[in-house]
């Protein structure tokens, strides 16, 4: 049998980046994915479409509907590649954590209890492979909201003592006595589970802690996907909600192209239960009125916003990632794609969706 790489949530905006990223190589490429993003946002967040794109495209890839939650489907799968398997990236999740608190044992089972399912079907089939986890700064839950911000004109912002801007949050952050929401705690988790089965079985594995993740091919809506909603807005005109903080809450973004060969660097050359924050980092980050100021730059409108004083639950004020610990171990990567041109990305992205879906509804008479 070919090598082969196993890739869950493979339609999603990071799966499917994934996907396309390991089937243009050496790999044989196995993809998960049953669409429950569908059934968390709506069928305007079905990922059918790039699953589709992607079996077109590439002959290597094989898709599955399976979902994670079912422990005798994933052993089975792991139980016939075996040792072929060279990776596993995991990135299907519940993402929301507005979602969590609707159904709390759904969104645990999903990302925790399907997490757990894909680790032991590793340590017993095929454990030499790496495991590659996409966790978030959720992990953190509100801690960050302690650091001591400076309120600016468009955003809030972190200076060191000495005045110059601060690096961003490292892996050194407390995870204990904060409020996560439930989704950072199903996420806090399977992180935990990752990094328990690299130190204590010995296994290759890592947590990518993500800020925003982001590109052309996200399906974003309210609950999750803040630029590709953001975008969506501007472009179709629909009413864009601010949740708190005048709108100057601050995050960094990284393009789904720049995490993938992330965890391609990983694989070069694993390790036993890493841990690394990732993100845009220092070079690639924006506020909330930044965002929607660079959406209108693109689309030549204004946008209908409405600002709500209430901010949602556990939600971050800044989050800058610190990239140092990760450049350290991986001096050859880097961020390359910067928030301008991400912001580019995803107005192309959708602008071809959109022209997509227009010319499908004229040749049905719609």
């Amino acid at each position: 049998m070919p090598k082969t790489i196993i890739i869950t949530g493979s339609a999603g905006l990071i799966g499917a980046e994934a996907s396309r990223y390991f089937s243009s190589d050496d790999y044989e490429v196995i993809g998960i994915d049953n669409d429950m993003r569908s059934r968390f946002f709506g069928e305007e967040a079905s990922t059918k479409w790039a699953a589709r794109q992607l079996e077109e495209e590439f002959p290597k890839y094989q898709h599955k509907e399976i979902d994670i939650r079912d422990q005798n489907a994933i052993d089975q799968l792991f139980a016939e590649r075996g040792l072929d398997i060279q990776g596993v990236i995991h990135t299907a999740a519940q993402p929301s954590h507005d979602w969590a608190a609707k159904e709390p044992i759904t969104d645990f089972s999903v990302n925790a209890t399907g997490t757990l399912n894909l680790l032991e079907s590793l340590r017993k089939h095929s454990p030499e492979a790496a495991f590659i986890f996409t966790s978030t700064n959720k992990v953190y839950g509100d801690r960050p909201n302690l650091l001591e911000l400076k309120e600016e004109d468009t955003r809030f912002e972190l200076y060191r003592e000495d005045g110059s801007l601060d690096p961003g949050i490292d892996e050194g952050m407390s995870v204990d006595q904060t409020k996560h929401s439930l989704f950072g705690v199903s996420k806090l988790s399977a992180d935990l589970l990752v990094q328990e089965y690299g130190r204590y079985f010995g296994l290759n594995t890592v947590c990518f802690r993500g800020g925003c993740l982001t590109g052309g091919g996200h399906s974003g809506t309210e609950l999750h996907g803040f630029l590709s909603y953001l975008m969506k807005c501007a472009m179709t005109g629909n009413e864009y909600r601010i949740f708190g903080y005048q709108g100057k809450q601050v995050r960094d973004n990284i393009h789904s192209s720049d995490l993938v060969r992330a965890f391609g660097a990983f694989m070069e050359k694993p390790k036993c239960g890493a841990v690394y924050n990732i993100g845009g980092g220092r070079r690639s980050n924006c506020s909330m009125r930044e965002a929607i100021r660079a959406c209108e730059l693109r689309t030549g409108k204004q946008m209908k916003t409405v600002y709500l004083d209430e901010n949602r639950i556990g939600d971050h004020i800044w989050y800058i990632s610190n990239l140092a610990r990760f450049r350290r171990d991986y001096p050859e990567w880097e961020v390359t794609v910067l928030i301008d041109e991400i912001f580019d990305t995803v107005y192309q992205g959708l602008e071809n969706r959109l022209r997509k879906v227009s010319e499908m509804d004229l040749r049905q008479g719609k």
